[in-house]
């Protein structure tokens, strides 16, 4: 007698942003892609990974036509691919989310906040009225704030919802805004999170404003930050920063047993074997000929000096004092080179920042010229940064996951990290002599911290060249093995299967 199973359960995605679909899952589905950070990497790793176990997965994403169509030049053939996506796949399992408001577009998001709140609107109608109801999912993964509102319509529908915070950053506005942007808020106002306690609806409607991050939060079945220490300092009240309602709701989860931390990956692309973005690509056997290869062509590309000997440090996140601590590199920058100038150490920046200026500035007062570069972000320079480079200086003041502290060590270069969030889940202590740790830690928050952090990872550059390498090989395999997409998708996909309290996938499927 044949066995037969339950239909499979289908997973809709819900995210603003996506790095690339897996190859099969729909056709054109290879020129969806658009990114701001590392929400798209999540899900594109995420969506590929269920995918690839036979998962009924579905996404809904807006249809940014201009940037899905960057690489048209002529209006016959660009309306002819718009065209062909209108049509064949919006019909299975990629939802395109119409609206004019996301057509021209030359990025996700904007830097007016009103502009973010129209997309935002825009695309949970879209999800809501049209894709939701097509669909008829089983279960909905939302992502950040610009999906807060639907896990409050899914509650309401009864079906489950997993919100990801990937950010603690939020917007709010009116009932009656939402419902004249075409959102029946009506339907599910009383699963949504106010500013203040609604007496009643019609009271509330124009006056008491709707958080969208914390109605996420509230409303949905199971939530998610992108690290498992930064949901535990949450929980903790260690932040700030962080405001107090949101603080409760994100505690109330996890006292609940409905709250996790899962670390991102980088994405499958930043891997210097394969990089070509690259002078050289080497792995974890003949790096070292590869990264001196790297390091003279960076050199040469920046104005530094160019000294395959000289260790480089490279700053490869924004330069904002409020969270990623440039500040403290500042006030130690000249002490570092001075102790060391024998050694001639080099400091390069490929990052925005308000404190370019002060390195600039640094660079110029002391003629460090040939020693200290400082570009704007550029995706080849950061990708050739990481293959040159020796050490990743992130001393965040805190961190929700982090990338740049993964993405180091897969290229061989070790960072050199604050104790905090997804920075302590991924980086620990080097020890040489046991075999252990892939970067440089400090505990407390301050340029001492980061002082001592930089001097052990010279000392660790004075090593003699066999035992440094020996520890630079073992790092990087480590790192390809436990920062990698496949591991972040399959803690996702447990979550779907307690919520859903059934495999996604029978068996009996999988052997057909």
């Amino acid at each position: 007698m044949r066995h037969t199973h339950p239909r499979r359960p289908k997973i809709l995605v819900i995210t603003p942003e996506i790095t690339y679909l897996p190859k099969g899952i729909q056709a054109n589905s290879d020129q969806v892609s658009a990114k701001a950070g590392g929400l798209a990497d999540v899900s594109a790793s995420l969506v590929s990974a269920l995918y690839a176990m036979g998962a009924d997965v579905h996404v809904a994403i807006p249809n940014y036509r201009r940037l899905f169509h960057r690489e048209e030049k002529t209006p016959d053939v660009f309306e002819k691919k718009r065209s062909l996506y209108r049509t064949r796949l919006s019909e299975e399992r990629i939802h395109l989310a119409q609206d004019r408001v996301f057509f021209y577009r030359n990025r996700v998001y904007s830097g007016y906040s009103s502009e973010c709140m129209k997309i935002s609107l825009a695309f949970q109608r879209e999800v809501i009225n049209n894709i939701i109801p097509e669909i008829q999912p089983d279960l909905i993964h939302c992502n950040d704030w610009m999906t807060g509102l639907i896990p409050a319509y899914a509650r309401q529908m009864g079906i489950p919802s997993l919100f990801t915070v990937h950010n603690i950053h939020t917007q709010k506005t009116t009932m009656s805004e939402i419902e004249n942007d075409g959102i029946d808020a009506a339907f599910f106002w009383k699963n949504l999170y106010f500013e203040r306690e609604p007496y009643n609806y019609e009271e509330s409607r124009n006056t008491n404003y709707v958080d969208f991050l914390t109605s996420g939060i509230f409303a949905s079945h199971f939530i998610n930050t992108v690290s498992p220490t930064f949901l535990q300092e949450i929980v903790n009240g260690q932040h700030g920063f962080i405001p107090a309602y949101i603080q409760r709701e994100i505690a109330n989860k996890y006292h609940a047993g409905c709250a996790l931390g899962i670390l991102n990956a980088p994405d499958v692309e930043e891997n210097p074997s394969t990089d070509k973005l690259l002078e050289a690509n080497f792995d974890e056997h003949n790096f070292t000929e590869g990264k001196r290869l790297n390091k003279l062509a960076f050199q040469k590309a920046t104005g530094l000096d160019v000294n395959p000997d000289a260790p480089l440090f490279f700053w490869p996140s924004r330069l904002d004092p409020i969270q990623k601590g440039p500040q403290l590199l500042a006030e130690i920058l000249y002490t570092v080179i001075h102790e060391n100038w024998n050694l001639q150490p080099q400091f390069a920046f490929v990052a925005n920042g308000e404190y370019q200026q002060v390195f600039h500035s640094i660079a110029q007062q002391h003629g460090f010229q040939h020693l200290i570069a400082v570009l704007d972000f550029d995706e080849k320079m950061s990708h050739c940064a990481y293959a040159a480079s020796d050490f990743i200086l992130m001393p965040s003041r805190f961190e929700p996951c982090g990338l740049p502290q993964m993405v180091g060590p897969i290229y061989g270069s070790l960072p050199i990290v604050h104790d905090t969030g997804g920075l302590h889940d991924t980086v620990q202590h080097l020890d040489a002599d046991h075999d252990t740790g892939n970067g440089f830690v400090f505990k407390f928050f301050d340029h001492v911290g980061l002082h001592w952090a930089i001097n052990e990872a010279i000392k660790f550059y004075k090593l003699p060249v066999e035992v440094r390498n020996l520890q630079i090989s073992r790092i990087m395999t480590e790192s390809q093995r436990a920062f990698n997409h496949l591991n972040t998708a399959n803690a996702y996909i447990q979550i779907y299967e307690k919520m859903l309290e059934r495999p996604l996938v029978a068996w009996g499927d999988i052997a057909k």
